[in-house]
């Protein structure tokens, strides 16, 4: 929980809620106000909210705010676990007071405190929240995974945002800019995470060194692996402190606690981004009309598949020639694009979509077994919105779907 100019402001309700619910009832002034901030609604980021007692008691009030366009609304995706054969109390029962609000990016106004919202890399829709009050910043980043393993292009000086390879991590390092505080998902070792890659969390590397690069001056590392006990943290922690002195980062790093408590003083570099205005041309129940140039058979079916079951039209071509007619004749919102095909092939594709005046804008995802930085780089030089290795998973391309939508309707 965060205090930030006289308002509480909670982030996920895991299991934590409970003790901290309790310590509210035992100390806060009633009634109890605060703005909950879901990250996502995967359950251990929601499974404390029927034991949060605060929710019970009439007269307290809560905004409860959660990503736009994970498939149900937040009070479907509470009832849902609070349903009788789970628990004894619906969610329609509660006598506090409760608002909710789906977010997309962008920076909202909340209860009077300012919160900035920016999309994960997570196999579910997920959000990051960046929140400026009373001089300070803190970001709240949980879970996350990187864009691009490698962070740093071969041929630039490491250690800078420019110098980021992939332009999502490139973003997430801009949107930790200057932050007093950052709260990020940490879960694996380095050496950990090649047998988990694909499931939305970050590596103690890969989160200091951005940190480091975004001149961030206070880390805590969290989300915390089960498997992983005290000791393992302290190491955890230790190697995370060394890699910042060896970046020449003055950055303080802690690996989160349960009890911790700090006061934050600091000079805010204030988040301008405004709030994202509704897709051009999604349809109001969020559904999109995607095409997907791919010459493998399997891979367009597959992709069919995985986005017509997220309620999106598709269109597919079988080679380049024909996505880049498709493309101009039925102006599809979002493109999916193989890379090897036969000529003209995706970087062809890309090229030419991108010289065109009426496909100029177009977001483009690369989606292509091509997974080395030469082809990375050279698809973000051609003006890719996002790029993504196969194989993948369904929740995965669904996310980085959204994402992108949201990121090239910021950009417009």
């Amino acid at each position: 929980m965060v205090t930030a100019a006289g308002k509480r402001v909670i982030f996920d309700c895991g299991t934590g809620a409970r003790p901290l619910g309790a310590w509210l009832m035992a100390n806060a002034p009633k009634p109890i106000e605060a703005t909950i901030l879901l990250s996502h609604t995967h359950w251990d980021h929601i499974q404390g909210f029927p034991f949060f007692a605060p929710v019970f008691v009439p007269g307290n009030r809560f905004t409860v705010c959660g990503p736009k366009g994970a498939g149900r609304s937040l009070p479907e995706v509470l009832a849902g676990q609070m349903e009788y054969t789970y628990f004894p109390v619906e969610l329609g029962q509660l006598g506090s007071q409760i608002e909710y609000r789906d977010l997309d990016e962008g920076v909202h106004e909340i209860n009077g405190v300012r919160i900035a919202a920016q999309f994960l890399n997570h196999p579910a829709i997920a959000l990051g929240y960046r929140i400026e009050a009373d001089g300070a910043s803190l970001l709240y980043l949980c879970d996350h995974e990187p864009y691009w393993e490698g962070l740093w292009r071969s041929d630039a000086e490491p250690g800078r945002i420019e110098s980021i390879l992939h332009d999502g991590d490139r973003r997430h390092a801009a949107f930790m800019h200057d932050a007093d505080v950052v709260i990020h998902d940490c879960q694996y070792t380095p050496e950990e995470y090649p047998s988990r890659k694909n499931w939305g969390h970050s590596t103690l590397s890969y989160v200091t060194k951005i940190a480091a690069a975004a001149n961030v001056k206070r880390l805590f590392l969290t989300h915390h692996d089960p498997a992983h006990d005290d000791g393992f943290l302290a190491r955890m922690e230790a190697r995370a402190r060394e890699i910042a002195a060896s970046a020449g980062s003055p950055m303080r790093i802690s690996c989160a606690a349960e009890g911790h408590a700090e006061t934050i003083d600091g000079t805010a570099t204030t988040y301008t981004r405004e709030i994202s205005s509704p897709a051009a041309g999604a349809s109001a129940d969020g559904s999109l009309a995607i095409l997907v140039v791919d010459d493998d058979e399997s891979s367009r079916f597959l992709a069919q598949k995985i986005l017509t079951r997220a309620g999106h039209h598709v269109t597919m071509a079988a080679g380049g020639a024909e996505g880049i007619a498709l493309a101009e004749a039925n102006r599809p919102d979002l493109v999916l694009l193989d890379l090897v095909m036969p000529d003209p092939n995706g970087y062809a594709v890309l090229g030419a979509l991108r010289s065109r005046e009426e496909t100029r804008s177009l977001p483009v995802i690369v989606l292509t077994a091509e997974d080395d930085e030469y082809s990375a780089r050279q698809c973000f030089e051609l003006g890719a919105t996002d790029f993504l290795s196969k194989p993948f998973t369904p929740p995965q391309l669904n996310a980085r779907v959204r994402a992108c939508l949201a990121r090239t309707r910021d950009n417009n």
